[in-house]
């Protein structure tokens, strides 16, 4: 439990290091599209060698695929619910930046959960790793957004998203809580399922909003292969 509540203070610090960036500061548009991509290259690292094979290897190929399947089918359908409310919102301008953190709540509540259950099993940083890498430009687009076009107050943006980490914390701690002592069958349904939701999101949210204000940047494609790449040598150390 110990190791599971460290794990969970270090992932979501990175959503209030983020805010604060965002909030204080102004990152440059390409800077948050390299730090976007490099986090979606170390989240497939995750899935793949992380959660999924977990998953597969724990339950075999029919429950693992299908929780994975069911994590991609359940993201899909709350994602569309909220861009239906965020359309409603369109006249706000904040609506893009409360679109990047629900986003973050919806990616980060599987993503923190499976982290818990990964810890069941093993104390690998490699979701770790993933997991701050894609909770800290997300965090500085959206406080960045929320500064400029509802031109909110700092104070309150670190509010809003220092409540959000608070929940995605408790988020790694319930999810080692609950299925501490589970056997492997049942532990590959949590894991498939939020590696099926991860993926989700990241082909949904995380790699667009990347590619959408630097699409000639090349260092976008760089950005992600490294991500793979370094999070892969964690994975494999």
């Amino acid at each position: 439990m110990g190791t599971a509540v460290v794990f969970s203070l270090i992932a979501s610090s990175a959503l209030v290091i983020g805010a604060a960036i965002g909030a204080y500061r102004r990152p440059s548009a390409g800077l948050v599209a390299v730090l976007l991509a490099f986090a979606s290259g170390a989240l497939i690292t995750a899935v793949a060698f992380e959660l999924f094979e977990d998953a597969f290897e724990h339950g075999g190929a029919w429950p693992a695929g299908g929780a994975f399947l069911a994590g991609a089918a359940v993201f899909v359908a709350v994602d569309t619910w909220l861009d239906r409310r965020k359309e409603r919102r369109m006249a706000s301008g904040s609506a893009v930046g409360w679109a990047l953190l629900a986003a973050v709540t919806l990616d980060g509540i599987p993503e923190n959960l499976a982290m818990g259950v990964s810890l069941v099993a093993s104390t690998n940083a490699t979701l770790l790793v993933a997991i701050f890498a894609s909770n800290l430009p997300e965090a500085i687009a959206g406080a960045t957004k929320m500064r400029e076009d509802a031109s909110q107050a700092p104070r309150q943006i670190m509010l809003i998203w220092t409540g959000t980490a608070v929940l995605l914390a408790l988020a790694v701690i319930v999810g080692y809580g609950a299925l501490e002592g589970v056997s492997g069958r049942t532990l590959a349904w949590p894991l498939g399922f939020a590696a099926g939701a991860v993926l989700a999101s990241l082909a949904d949210t995380l790699m667009p909003e990347a590619y959408k204000d630097a699409r000639e940047d090349k260092r976008i494609a760089l950005a992600t292969a490294l991500g793979f790449l370094l999070s892969f040598l964690v994975s494999a150390g």
